[in-house]
């Protein structure tokens, strides 16, 4: 992987998440990847259970929300982007947000972990 391609990885998942159904999560994710929506949920293993995952968790595709991105690292197929996310009217915290990426040799995600942040979140001390 380069920066460049992960950056159209991160670019494609906001386009699988403002589209319609979840048939776009093939084109992104391996049929046995794991994704990790946060450091202390357990792990959803295969394209099944992150398509569910998905349904649960957006509101639907015209839900109003910026999204950018800064791709930190790419060491072979390991990525680490930084995301920001700003929901509409009635959200009213942000999302910083790191991802820890693995991509398999065809550029799907083989492993997602996410470390969301939201600025109420309590810091640990």
């Amino acid at each position: 992987m380069n920066r460049t391609a992960v950056q159209k990885w991160v670019a494609d998942y906001e386009r699988a998440w403002r589209t319609p159904g979840t048939t776009l999560l093939a084109e992104l994710f391996i049929q046995g990847a794991s994704y990790l929506p946060s450091p202390w949920a357990q792990s959803l293993e295969g394209l099944e259970a992150i398509t569910r995952f998905w349904e649960s968790e957006r509101d639907g595709p015209d839900e109003e929300f910026t999204m950018s991105s800064d791709v930190l690292t790419v060491d072979g197929p390991n990525a680490v982007v930084r995301v920001m996310v700003r929901y509409g009217v009635g959200r009213s915290r942000p999302w910083r947000d790191l991802w820890v990426l693995r991509f398999a040799q065809d550029g799907r995600c083989s492993s997602f972990e996410e470390w969301p942040f939201a600025p109420d979140q309590p810091d640990g001390h």
